[in-house]
């Protein structure tokens, strides 16, 4: 005798058995099992659609309406209107049909009763509920409607929940057609809006043009206009209010900076010093014409003018310019300018706005002091007087930090007494004013207004000419004018001629077109559109970082044909001129207005500044640069960050031991190579159950206090798959199944039953793009699943007609995983339908085993 089958842990009742029982709509569950249950089981199937809702609430709703004495849905049926659907009820207006006149122009008022058009057919529609059948509803408005076939949920979605629509076309009814006059349209609602076109006749119309004119933009030419050149947005809203404020602001930053350009052109850059002016010039005012940021000011800075100078001192060294050649070194300074506005302008041409988040925090803050210190170092000679000892020794202007150290303690004792007292004197007092402003400008703010760098500058200079003490040994700046005679010399940077030198620039420029692109865009986020808290400013001034790209570029374009320091927003400056009233770009304007006052009438009254006092305005500045860099340290050191932590030391002592270039090389490469080992690591999760809830959470962060399904493999992949991380995306799954994590080292054996990998869910939710490489591997690994015998099911995936879902049909994901069936809403979902397939193999293995 032999002993029965064995059957399930629970002897199911099957209602039918078909030979597509795979892809069967699982309506009826409750007499599936498993033959090994995972206590997820319920009563009731997969969940069903919205749509599937609709006739169990229209019954109940029905029902809650008719519960009366003597009612009996025999004696008392319920009417239907024509089309056999919707319920005829008392006092209901019958629908007017659709006239073969009627001329839909798209007005965004609602028409007459007696010109009805499809979208007041569709709001009457759903008004009339024929959700629940009752007039009117009272379950909200979120109670289940059934949708209408052309709507986007049917369109474009066909398979919601794990469970496929029956799309009936008895419902489909376009102008001109036959069909209820029930059902809509959805491009004809857009029709009505003005998106389609209306027939051959009518032009097809853009969102935005549709929005513009709901908005009553009657031109939408010069809406682009000025919102491309921001000026002609920001000029038909100034206001004589603003004139003082503007004004105020830019004479402060005059009085500060332009000393400051002449430090950073003679002592940075090794150009001319008023090639430093002309920096404050021209980018101010171009920018002030394209820029996005009403309260930015563009100007030169320390760390693009110290790269200048390496281009400088490069051409030097090889030879293909002469240490005294200004006019050579002016023109270099204008090739890596233009060249640096071309980068940043094509950037923002071809949409590279995202440009300023290549670089990480560790290398930029690794550089940015490792400039400071360069700086730092690089000032003492000049400021105890050693320019020419240097001179006489050779080699130390050109070496690196170290060298120059070496060189300061060797001869520290042939400082010039009187150079050395007037600078250090002059940092002194600067570094003091600036910490006294710090404290107590939130308490006066007026301080800001206080000019003390014009102050310690011009009383310097009063004093070297009182004094004499030029006589004495003190160094002064001598006569500042243009090396052409020209007051403002024009030269194409570009000319065949020059290319030695571009070629030299190439690295350098690009680096300062990043370094400066990203303080710009630090200065613009933090300063924001120039609104106002109170909305008292400017308005419709919206940041962008592709515009503000273009608008650096064209600045830094025509800096360089006038032979410039490259110019970028700086924080520091832009909070100057916030500070002291400027509201608009008028300030920067007036900038340039007093730039130029000074180039053509004041150039005369700089002959007796001291170069001491301004070398001494540049170490103010660099040790700005260094004095966060110990919160930087003291922050990754907290949360032990120990590759931040070691790419910022090795960048910093790359650029002081050795070189700048070098520095620039290497921080930039491990940044790149960082770069791409983020975005090519796969970052799939192993997914685990909490005890009591739906929730599933990933498995290596907590193992011990999550559930596992036996006999699934659960992994959410939650992020694009392209062509950059799905590489070793099949390597990360074998070890996924072997050892049930991805940090697990290749060399261990398998861990992980093969029994547990026999059905496989993937949550894709997180994956928001897809590409044709990313496609083709993730097919190749369904195929594999399917070959050797194991399930496969999606989840959370976007809905049909979407271009991911798309791509999935297309490639065959679909059809090789079992159909649209193995699509579900959720992980809870996926594991009900491998219970279903469970059973179904069971019955298929057992055939007598069905009860009656």
């Amino acid at each position: 005798m032999t002993s029965p089958s064995p059957l399930p842990p629970t002897s199911p009742r099957r209602a039918s058995r078909t030979s597509s029982r795979a892809s069967s709509t699982y309506r009826d569950t409750g007499g599936h099992a498993p033959l090994t249950p995972s206590r997820l089981w319920q009563s009731h199937g997969p969940g069903s659609s919205p749509e599937d809702h609709t006739s169990t609430h229209s019954q109940d709703c029905r029902e809650s309406s008719t519960d009366e004495p003597g009612y009996s849905p025999r004696t008392n049926p319920v009417s239907f209107e024509e089309d056999g659907i919707h319920p005829l009820l008392p006092n209901r207006a019958i629908p007017i049909e659709d006239s073969a006149d009627a001329q839909v122009e798209g007005a965004l008022e609602e028409p007459p009763i007696e010109e009805v058009d499809e979208r007041t057919r569709l709001l009457e529609s759903y008004n009339r509920g024929p959700g629940c059948g009752a007039d009117p509803c009272t379950h909200g408005t979120l109670s289940p409607r059934p949708a209408s076939p052309n709507s986007p949920a049917s369109v474009d979605s066909q398979y919601q929940f794990g469970k496929r629509h029956n799309i009936s076309t008895a419902h489909n009814h376009e102008r001109g057609g036959s069909g209820s006059s029930r059902g809509y349209s959805y491009n004809g609602l857009l029709s009505v809006e003005g998106l389609l076109g209306r027939g051959n006749n009518t032009k097809k119309m853009s969102t935005t043009q549709l929005l513009a004119k709901r908005a009553g933009v009657k031109s939408t030419r010069m809406m682009y206009l000025s919102y491309y050149v921001p000026i002609t947005n920001w000029a038909s809203q100034y206001k004589w209010s603003y004139l003082k404020g503007d004004l105020i602001a830019a004479l402060t930053m005059a009085s500060f900076y332009i000393p400051m350009a002449l430090s950073y052109a003679s002592n940075l850059g090794h150009i001319p010093p008023i090639n430093g002016l002309y920096s404050f010039v021209f980018n101010p005012l171009i920018y002030a014409f394209l820029g996005t940021c009403p309260q930015m000011v563009v100007g030169p800075e320390a760390a693009g003018s110290l790269l200048v100078g390496s281009v400088v001192r490069t051409s030097v060294d090889i030879g293909h310019s002469r240490d005294e050649d200004a006019e050579m070194h002016a023109r270099i300074a204008g090739v890596v300018t233009g060249m640096a506005g071309a980068v940043i302008f094509v950037a923002g041409l071809t949409r590279l706005g995202f440009l300023d988040s290549v670089l990480s925090r560790p290398f930029l803050r690794g550089f940015i002091s490792a400039i400071g210190f360069v700086i730092l170092v690089d000032q003492l000679i000049p400021e105890m007087g050693l320019n020419e000892e240097a001179k006489r020794i050779g080699g130390v202007s050109h070496g690196s930090s170290v060298d120059k150290i070496v060189f300061l303690v060797e001869h520290v004792g042939s400082a010039h007494g009187l150079t050395t007292a007037v600078s250090f004197a002059s940092f002194a007092i600067i570094m003091v004013c600036r910490t006294l402003k710090r404290r107590l400008q939130p308490r006066f703010p007026s301080v800001a207004y206080i000019p003390d760098r014009f102050i310690v500058v011009a009383l310097s200079a009063v004093f070297a000419w009182a004094f004499r003490w030029d006589k004495k040994g003190l160094e002064i700046l001598g006569d500042v004018k243009s090396s052409t005679g020209s007051p403002f010399p024009f030269h194409w940077p570009f000319v065949p001629s020059y290319m030695k030198h571009v070629r030299e620039a190439m690295s350098t420029s690009f680096l300062i077109a990043l370094l400066g692109f990203f303080e710009s865009s630090v200065a613009a986020k933090a300063l924001g559109g120039g609104e106002g808290r109170t909305g008292e400013g400017l308005q419709g001034m919206t940041l962008s970082a592709n515009r503000e790209l273009i608008a650096l570029g064209v600045a830094n374009l025509i800096g360089g044909c006038f032979m410039a320091l490259p110019a970028f927003g700086g924080y520091g400056r832009s909070k100057v001129n916030a500070s002291t009233g400027g509201r608009t770009p008028m300030s920067s304007i007036f900038l340039s207005l007093i730039t130029i006052i000074c180039v053509l009438f004041l150039l005369p009254y700089f002959y007796y500044l001291p170069k001491g006092v301004l070398s001494a305005m540049v170490s103010v500045v660099a040790y700005s640069l260094i004095e966060e860099c110990p919160h930087d340290i003291k922050f990754f050191i907290k949360i032990r960050g120990v590759s931040e932590l070691a790419l910022m030391f090795l960048i910093f002592g790359a650029t002081i031991f050795y070189s700048l270039p070098l520095g620039v090389a290497l921080g930039m490469g491990l940044s790149i190579l960082s770069l791409i080992r983020h975005a090519t690591k796969p970052r799939i999760q192993i997914l685990g159950k909490v005890p009591g809830t739906s929730v599933f959470e990933n498995a290596e962060d907590n193992p011990r206090s999550l559930e596992f399904i036996e006999g699934c493999l659960i992994v959410k992949i939650p992020e694009p798959l392209t062509f950059a991380n799905t590489g070793d995306l099949k390597n990360r799954l074998s070890r996924l199944e072997a050892t049930g994590s991805t940090n697990a080292h290749p060399a261990l054996p398998r861990i992980r039953p093969v029994e547990h990998n026999k059905n496989i869910i993937f949550d894709v939710h997180g994956v928001t793009a897809l590409d044709g490489s990313g496609t083709q591997v993730l097919t190749e690994i369904v195929e594999g699943y399917i070959d050797r015998g194991v399930r496969v099911f999606f989840c959370r995936v976007p809905a049909r007609g979407t271009p991911i879902y798309t791509l999935f049909e297309k490639s065959g994901i679909v059809e090789t995983c079992g159909g649209p069936d193995h699509f579900v809403g959720s992980v809870e979902e996926a594991l009900k339908m491998t219970e279903l397939d469970n059973a179904d193999n069971w019955y298929t293995d057992h055939p007598n085993e069905e009860e009656a």
